[in-house]
């Protein structure tokens, strides 16, 4: 079987080492292609962005800037208009030397506006300032249609975004209609971009109204943007050529910058030569990317030569790599990558007309136990001496491999029917389970064994063989464990049913459809009830009945035990609190009692329920502690902190640790009943249940049996000196109303005094 192992190893090691090759030089010549290109595209992809966000604000200061031109136009305008004597001039007796006066010439001389105007309710001229001189409005009202986007915008005959305009200042809105009584709009006037500054005049009290707005006289200021703003506006902004343009694309390294009306209409474009910080930057830069390439290529050359010098070594090694790479190290044996790799290839052989094969999965019953209890260096060394009894035991053709932990897997090829897989496997049971001597201890383990078998008309992959395998496994475990099972179809049936009643379960659950019925815990004598064990029943509404035997390891396997045990405890404490004096015993899960929430889960139960902790007694398994000693035992103190009983259920059947009774906290010992069943045909039997009462007493702990079903083994036990009974003897399971039934008719149990009489008359 090794040499077949090697075999295989070897047969892909010349393939290996070519695709090493490329597998390592070529990986190596991109990372270092991608890394150049990833710099170059880093550097000018960064050099770009910052370009961008430097335009942006440009573009965002420029507008801004011609924003704040538009708003002092407005401010400077309103300085002249925005006063009850402007008011009387204007509005309501209008006084065109003073208009000339103090509004003209003022916003001339001091702000050096281009155009005054002064405009009546019907938007005719009445009042024009030309440079210095006020002409005849008349000459002007021919320009008054140019007007219209200001004029129009604000008495009101425009929304908010009027057209062939563009309104830069923040309006000042009446209270009653919200409508603006003054603006500053970017629009063209003689055929030039210019801002117009419009504010109405009225009185306070009736700027609001509509016809105020509709007939009030308006007063205008007209200023061009030209090249002068645009000097001062560029030399404030440290921009490089800003200047307006007329539908002309902006030349090389220039950026034109559109202001539009919201229709789309252009109103003026201006065009400069942006800063360009990320250029600038890769100039910089480039004399360092240069050297960082030629670094990368120096690199590149130094790793290509080291390939090479090494490569007869790398294939030389390469063999004793896939090796390890696809053994495990501490047997030796083929891991799970060899193991489905060689899988592969069977089934692919098989599929071209090779004899049938068979795959056998392994699981070490017991194996977890022996770990925990004797140490890990033990188990390690169970492991090599399972190993070769395997190897030992079959053909060299067949591959024996482990897949982890206590798994392990075996291809057998060549043919063979299900007799001799049978065989084959009892063999396999019968090495395994032999006694081990290791350290000094004697150790017994079992194994269970699922078979699957490949043949020429399976159309299977390795994943599908390997999951028939773990059900003939799971279906081994279930049905005793040190056996074997080959995988048929209603396995598969048994799978889907197991799935469905997982989910009714968990449904159940959720729904509060289980119930639980309660066995009584009498004394010595059988005349007292003194506890009752809880224990749930599930009626299901199209199965019936389901023994808990069935869903209970399904609830355990599905992790649902978790839930299942909760609610149980609460149910137990909710019913039993009727029940004053007597304890109510709860059967906890390994995967319940291993949780870290356990304790507070029990505290929050009690709290809720209101039920005396006192009366409450939690049974625990051997298996519970196995592996869990530390964490278990200070779960266990926090318990009897509460006030709660822990039992130890099961005692005889498990490994029945002395270190584990002196270790742990029990109040109460309970007797399995396959000993009491045996009390009367038993030697053995009997003197086992008389060395755990004695063993009970001595520790200070009270002992129960469980399974007492006639007179005689009462009579037994209460000689042996157990402290208290249970089984079908005094009564089978049943609801919260039989008990306290029972409970308030105490007198209606069988007495020990008659029983004992009839016994002896007998």
């Amino acid at each position: 079987m090794a040499e077949s192992n090697a075999r295989f190893a070897e047969n892909g090691a010349q393939a290996s080492w070519d695709r090493a090759r490329l597998s390592i030089v070529l990986p190596i010549s991109v990372i270092v292609a991608v890394a150049i290109l990833s710099v170059v595209v880093a550097v000018f992809t960064s050099a770009k962005r910052a370009d961008e966000v430097s335009l942006e604000h440009e573009k965002r200061l420029l507008s801004r800037a011609i924003a704040n031109h538009g708003e002092q136009l407005l401010r400077e305008l309103e300085s002249v208009t925005g006063n009850e004597e402007a008011t009387r001039r204007i509005r309501d007796q209008f006084d065109r030397d003073w208009v000339h006066n103090r509004v003209g010439l003022w916003l001339k001389q001091h702000f050096d506006h281009d155009f005054v105007l002064v405009s009546d309710g019907s938007d005719t001229l009445t009042y024009a300032l030309l440079g210095r001189d006020s002409i005849d409005p008349r000459w002007l009202n021919a320009i008054v249609p140019e007007l219209a986007p200001t004029i129009d915008y604000v008495r009101g005959r425009s929304g908010d975004e009027p057209k062939g305009a563009i309104r830069i200042s923040e309006p000042r809105r009446a209270t009653d209609t919200g409508h603006p009584t003054r603006a500053t709009l970017i629009q063209r006037f003689l055929g030039r971009p210019a801002a117009v500054a419009a504010t109405l005049v009225a009185p306070t009290e009736q700027v609001a109204g509509p016809e105020a707005r509709a007939n009030g006289p308006l007063v205008m200021a007209v200023k061009f943007v030209d090249e002068s703003l645009l000097a001062e506006i560029a030399g404030r902004l440290q921009l490089t050529g800003l200047r307006l343009t007329e539908k002309e694309l902006a030349p090389p390294g220039q950026y034109s910058h559109e202001l539009s009306d919201s229709g789309g209409h252009t109103i003026m474009s201006l065009t400069w030569t942006p800063k360009r910080p990320g250029s600038e930057i890769v100039t910089n830069v480039i004399p360092f990317i240069a050297v960082a390439f030629a670094g990368f290529a120096l690199l590149a050359a130094l790793i290509y030569g080291y390939m090479r010098r090494t490569a007869a070594a790398i294939a030389q090694g390469e063999q004793r790599l896939r090796y390890l790479a696809l053994h495990d190290p501490l047997c030796g044996l083929p891991n799970r990558n060899y193991f489905g790799e060689r899988l592969e290839q069977v089934i692919a052989e098989v599929q071209k007309g090779s004899p049938s094969a068979a795959v056998f999965y392994i699981d070490l019953d017991h194996f977890k136990d022996v770990n925990d209890t004797l140490g890990h260096p033990v188990g390690d060394e169970l492991i090599r001496n399972v190993t070769a009894r395997l190897s030992s035991l079959l053909r060299p053709q067949d591959l024996v491999s482990r897949l982890g932990g206590d798994e392990f897997a075996v291809i057998m090829t060549g043919g063979a029917d299900a007799a001799m897989l049978q065989r084959t496997a009892e063999r396999i049971i019968q090495s395994i389970c032999a006694p081990y001597t290791i350290g000094g201890h004697n150790i017994l383990i079992g194994a269970s064994i699922g078979i699957a078998t490949i043949d020429q008309k399976s159309e299977v992959e390795a994943a599908d063989v390997m999951r028939y395998a773990d059900m003939a496994l799971y279906r081994a475990k279930n049905e005793g464990r040190n056996r074997a099972c080959i995988y048929d179809a209603a396995m598969d049936a048994d799978l889907s049913e197991r799935k469905l009643i997982e989910r009714d379960l968990r449904d159940a659950i959720a729904a509060d459809q289980l119930r639980l019925v309660y066995q009584p815990i009498v004394n010595a004598s059988g005349d007292t009830i003194v506890a009752v064990e809880a224990l749930s029943r599930w009626s299901h509404p199209a199965r019936g009945d389901i023994e808990p035997s069935r869903f209970i390891p399904i609830a355990e396997h599905s992790g649902l035990i978790i839930g299942l045990g909760e609610w149980v405890m609460r149910r137990a404490c909710s019913e039993g609190k009727s029940w004053p004096g007597i304890t109510v015993s709860v059967n906890v899960s390994p995967l319940q009692f291993r949780r870290p929430d356990f304790v507070e889960t029990v505290e929050r139960i009690l709290t809720e329920t209101e039920f005396d902790p006192s009366c409450l007694e939690i049974e625990l398994t051997e298996s519970t502690l196995l592996g869990n000693v530390e964490s278990a035992e200070v779960a266990m103190h926090r318990l009897k902190a509460l006030g709660l009983r822990l039992a130890l259920d099961d005692f005889g059947t498990g490994y029945s640790s002395l270190a584990y009774l002196r270790r742990f906290p029990f109040d109460k010992l309970k007797i399995d009943k396959s000993f009491v069943r045996s009390i009367e045909r038993s030697p053995d039997a009997a003197a086992i249940v008389h060395a755990i009462v004695g063993l009970g007493r001595g520790l200070g702990m009270k002992v129960t049996a469980e399974g007492v079903e006639t007179a005689e083994q009462q009579l037994f036990l209460r000689a042996a000196g157990v402290h208290s009974m249970q089984g079908y003897r005094f009564g089978r399971p049943g609801s919260p109303t039989l008990i306290a039934t029972r409970l308030a008719i105490p007198a209606a149990h069988r007495s020990i005094a008659r029983d004992a009489a009839a016994a002896l008359a007998g």
